[in-house]
């Protein structure tokens, strides 16, 4: 190998007689021209090994992490607080290291993981069926759109907007292989717009795609949006924050035919952007289009409990033209620790903590509504996100914020150009009563100072809300 890293044009013309090319570019004959960079790679000049550490080191310094500031950051994912016992047991060297259960008689503990995790999804989304996890929440939209073009024969999509941007980019992205057309839905006062989804639904339509709380934190009526879906024989998919979950009805007994997500709040961190794992539930008749794989308990020879892998329609296991999915890793270990925190906080934790949000961000939105030069974006329900509206740009407030030690939000505009000033804040259980107070003074002064009107917090209006717990 060595020699041909360093290949002379004789060396490269002898390579390229044994495989029978005339010419490096003719390798590349398959990549469509516009796809082509036709140009070297604009790279610097080589560094060493102690030089790459130093510069890695130094971008490193520049990223503000969920420990350093108090983050009200949401969008999909959430700065939960993470059990040691997460790090204690997925750390183990058996859960740690290995890549997919081949072999059976090897894998039990993972194998039992599988279905332990696929036993918890399903009691949460009310489904039957659930695998064993997939990539992330976005990835498990588009899979849900490829499931519905199989069991109906279809190849159209009605997805509101309040769906995640990520998730509605990414199914785009895979209907332009499917050949399918997607249709989407406004919203109306904070919700999908009723009366637009039901005349949007037609008898070609394969899938209408809700999400529930929205993108915007609104709880949406999914058992009423889904009677459109229902009056045309297409399937209704329903993505889900799993947090919710404890507090709000389940999707399946919504009439959801599929519920999926992003599991990163369970049981994972703030990473930089991952790894996370996604969540896939559905009903009994679709069992053999779902994607991924799904562990099953079963009897070995001798009468003992055991797991195997019951489903696997990867490509990676079985014969490509009958695969119906095609990524080929599940995240399993990302889906342990969602089950080890799911655990460790128990039936009663877990609703209790749902509770928790519920109360923390009612307080959170009054009390931050109540600042001067902010208002509510919406008055619909929500869970644990909810949506303002800044009468200031909200990319300067985000500055002065994060100069006292505050991610205060997401900024909208970058995905819906209608809410050009309003910003998405998130609440977890992490963020106290005395930091939803700080974020609303730090608040006032940013938005002022924006304003040019620099008001003394004395000045500004002094709200009372209701304690929380």
């Amino acid at each position: 190998m060595s020699r041909y890293t360093s290949a002379t044009s004789a060396d490269r013309a002898a390579m390229l007689e044994t495989i029978g090319a005339s010419s490096t570019a003719e390798l590349f004959d398959q990549v469509p021209e516009a796809l082509r960079l036709d140009r070297p790679l604009a790279l610097p000049p080589g560094m060493s090994e102690a030089e790459v550490f130093e510069r890695l080191a130094e971008l490193a310094g520049r990223n503000a992490d969920a420990e350093e500031q108090v983050c009200f950051l949401g969008a999909g994912m959430y700065d939960h607080y993470v059990p040691a016992i997460v790090d204690a047991i997925t750390q183990r060297s058996e859960f740690l290291t290995p890549y997919t259960p081949y072999q059976p008689e090897i894998s039990q503990g993972g194998l039992q993981v599988m279905f332990e995790f696929q036993t918890a999804m399903s009691e949460l989304t009310g489904l039957p069926i659930s695998t064993a996890g997939l990539y992330e929440g976005p990835s498990s939209v588009a899979s849900a759109g490829y499931l519905a073009i199989g069991a109906t024969g279809r190849r159209r999509f009605v997805v509101s907007r309040g769906v995640h941007p990520h998730s509605r980019e990414t199914l785009a992205t895979y209907a332009e292989g499917f050949g399918a057309e997607i249709v989407e839905v406004g919203l109306k006062d904070g919700v999908t717009d009723p009366a637009a989804l039901a005349d949007a639904v037609d008898g070609e339509t394969a899938a209408v795609f809700l999400q529930n709380p929205n993108f915007l934190g609104v709880i949406e009526d999914v058992e009423a949006l889904g009677g459109a879906a229902k009056a045309e024989d297409a399937l209704l998919v329903v993505a889900v924050d799993p947090m919710t979950l404890s507090v709000l009805k389940p999707p399946g007994e919504c009439g959801a035919d599929v519920a999926l997500g992003e599991g990163q709040p369970l049981g994972n961190r703030l990473d930089f952007g991952g790894p996370s794992f996604g969540f896939f539930c559905g009903t009994e008749a679709l069992i053999r289009r779902m994607p991924g794989r799904i562990a099953g308990e079963t009897d070995d020879v001798d009468g003992r409990r055991g797991f195997v892998l019951a489903l696997q329609t990867r490509e990676q296991h079985i014969r490509r033209e009958k695969a119906t999915h095609n990524i080929c890793t599940a995240q399993a270990l990302n889906a342990l620790a969602a089950m080890v925190h799911l655990s460790w906080l128990g039936r009663e934790g877990f609703r209790e903590l749902g509770e928790l949000l519920v109360r923390r961000t009612a307080y959170a939105r009054q009390r931050l509504a109540a600042v001067e030069g902010v208002e509510l974006l919406h008055k619909a329900p929500v869970a644990r996100e909810f949506a303002l509206r800044l009468d200031a740009p909200v990319g300067p407030v985000l500055e002065r914020c994060a100069e006292h030690g505050i991610a205060a939000g997401y900024p909208l505009g970058r995905e819906y150009p209608e809410y050009e000033n309003g910003l998405l804040v998130a609440i977890t259980e992490r963020r106290s009563k005395e930091q939803i107070d700080e974020l609303a003074d730090v608040f006032g002064t940013a938005i002022s100072a924006e304003r040019g009107e620099f008001l003394s917090h004395s000045e500004s209006k002094s709200p009372q809300p209701q304690e929380i717990g």
